[in-house]
């Protein structure tokens, strides 16, 4: 009887044991990799995900570094969530200029609409994030659809954008790139303010302290928001992580953006 018992309690810690999970590293997101060295090194993905699990969300991650430098990621605090994560590579200035990154983070968001499901996941539960400079590459392709309409994929089905102190008007290293200084203000084709829409997807924007931020980093997500809700957008949320700087802001953000991965999965399965 006692052997049973023991049988039966090792069963059920196998029934409930947390999913073991896969990480494929360096894989290109451009179907042609050929005449371009650089593109073919940068243009590379890490997919961690869930192994035998149907129907997971999946997060685009797009890491930070002004477009000048930084490498893909997979953060820690988004492991073992019952999600995947992909970590995205891309290229930088000044080895190229706007939209060349910009049509990179495309590239990669189209690989995971085409891709996810032959490892389980949902192509209806797609959600992008980034940090700083990734942040601003996320809205950019959200916002603006025409990056995505170059395969066939329409940015509204993406479940959420949420943008860590992502840059709403034009990146600083765009103006920088055409000789304007980063403290002049510019609106214009490479700003995610440009392109605000009504049937936008579901957007939390995340910022630090206004007072400890990067330039006006608040000030752009507050109007960007303001202007979202006034064409009528309904769901676009404005959080401030007071006492937080630009850097810092990134570690209490991972449990906001958890939770809406979580609670909008659960609102967008339960659909019929």
């Amino acid at each position: 009887m006692k052997e049973i018992v023991v049988l039966l309690l090792l069963v059920s810690k196998v029934a409930l044991a947390e999913p073991v999970y896969i990480t494929q590293k360096n894989i290109a997101y451009y179907a042609d990799t050929t005449g371009d060295a650089y593109r073919a090194s940068q243009c590379r993905l890490d997919l961690y995900y869930p192994k035998g699990v149907k129907n997971f969300a999946t997060v685009l991650w797009f890491h930070g570094g002004g477009i000048t430098g930084g490498s893909k990621e997979i953060p820690k605090a988004l492991t073992e969530k019952g999600f995947a994560v992909i970590g995205v590579g891309y290229r930088l200035s000044p080895n190229v200029k706007a939209p060349a990154y910009i049509e990179d983070a495309a590239a990669a968001i189209a690989w995971a609409f085409q891709h996810i499901e032959q490892y389980g996941g949902s192509n209806r539960l797609m959600f992008v994030s980034g940090h700083s400079a990734g942040g601003y590459l996320g809205m950019m392709v959200t916002l603006d659809k025409k990056y995505l309409q170059k395969y066939n994929i329409d940015a509204n089905r993406i479940a959420a954008l949420i943008p860590f102190s992502g840059q709403a008007i034009t990146h600083f290293t765009i103006r920088q790139e055409h000789g304007i200084q980063d403290t002049q203000p510019i609106i214009d084709e490479y700003a995610p303010l440009y392109h605000v829409r009504l049937d936008a997807p579901p957007m939390l924007l995340i910022t630090g302290d206004r007072e400890l931020e990067l330039l006006g980093r608040y000030e752009e997500n507050a109007y960007l928001a303001r202007m979202m809700k006034y064409v009528g957008h309904k769901q676009t949320h404005l959080f401030e992580l007071q006492g937080f700087d630009h850097v810092g802001m990134a570690e209490p953000a991972f449990p906001l953006l958890v939770k809406l991965i979580q609670g909008r999965t659960k609102e967008i399965t339960e659909k019929k």
